[in-house]
């Protein structure tokens, strides 16, 4: 679990955060060491991977906080989590905040869609009025234990289904109502990136960028810097190559091929990943004395042998 979970400070240390989604804790421990200062726990990637579900509403607190728990658990950096549309009304965001704060989240968002929500980069999408979500970032933001660690952002999916002057206005309420930062869903084009930058200079922003397949169009950090975005999530870049690469190695096994080695980590690597040596540590302390110097004995003899 991360010890740092002040958001603000993060946001001040680096200009700007890339956050790659997490869908198990293997891929956490993975982003870690990859080192990225912080990361996403998103439900797009956390339905598919962990559930095999679309990102349709399917799942909800119980059983996607239960997934949230064991990711924080195996990973030490700040992680934004995926509160959808806060699973009901001002009572159930409530329980929201709660469970989240608990478990260690140094940030949460939620957005403005009816339930039930889809993925932003979906269609089809609607959206509650701004003053029913107000009421909602309200409950939320009364709900932390401290606000200095948990960073609450506003999602606001209203480009899609009322227009961007729609968002604009949304994001504006949304801001006033306490919210620490923006997070504009579904941004169709570079100019619509324009207007948003215009309007929030300064803000703490956020989008989502879908590398296949999604609304938004990619362009590199430095870009997205420039129009505002000092956040910008990434919900499928591991997880669509995670599934190839499954897809691949399971087309090698039905076809009788070895394991390739540039496809692949070996054991050793994969024992760092998982830090084997700490838990060896922990194996050792836990035997009795006499087996504890028979083991030390025994490793005196390997290195002379």
């Amino acid at each position: 679990m991360a010890t740092n979970r002040n958001w603000k400070k993060l946001l001040r240390k680096h200009k700007q955060l890339l956050l790659p989604a997490a869908c198990d804790a293997l891929t956490a421990k993975l982003i870690e060491q990859a080192g990225f200062p912080a990361y996403q726990i998103g439900g797009f990637a956390l339905d598919g991977m962990r559930f095999g579900f679309p990102d349709m509403d399917v799942n909800r607190l119980g059983e996607k906080s239960t997934a949230v728990a064991n990711i924080v658990h195996a990973c030490s950096l700040p992680v934004l989590v995926d509160c959808d549309d806060g699973y009901g009304d001002e009572k159930n965001v409530t329980h929201t905040v709660h469970v989240y704060d608990s478990l260690g989240a140094a940030a949460i968002f939620m957005e403005d869609q009816k339930s039930p929500k889809r993925c932003g980069h979906m269609g089809g999408k609607e959206v509650i009025p701004a003053k029913q979500f107000v009421s909602k970032i309200k409950a939320a933001l009364a709900a932390r234990r401290n606000k200095d660690e948990l960073f609450l952002l506003a999602r606001t999916d209203a480009i899609e289904p009322e227009g961007i002057e729609s968002a604009l206005k949304r994001a504006e309420q949304y801001l006033k109502a306490g919210a620490d930062g923006i997070y504009f869903d579904g941004v169709q084009s570079e100019e619509q990136m324009r207007r948003i930058a215009r309007e929030f200079k300064g803000e703490a922003m956020a989008t989502t960028i879908l590398e296949r397949g999604g609304k938004t169009p990619w362009l590199p950090p430095e870009a997205m810097l420039a129009y505002g975005f000092n956040m910008v999530l990434y919900p499928v870049s591991l997880l669509f190559r995670q599934t190839r690469a499954v897809q691949r190695g399971l087309a090698d096994l039905l076809a009788g091929k070895p394991l390739p080695e540039r496809d692949s980590v070996d054991m050793a690597e994969f024992e760092k990943i998982v830090d084997i040596a700490y838990w060896k540590v922990i194996e050792e302390k836990a035997l009795p004395l006499p087996e504890r110097l028979r083991r030390g004995v025994n490793k005196v003899f390997q290195k002379v042998a």
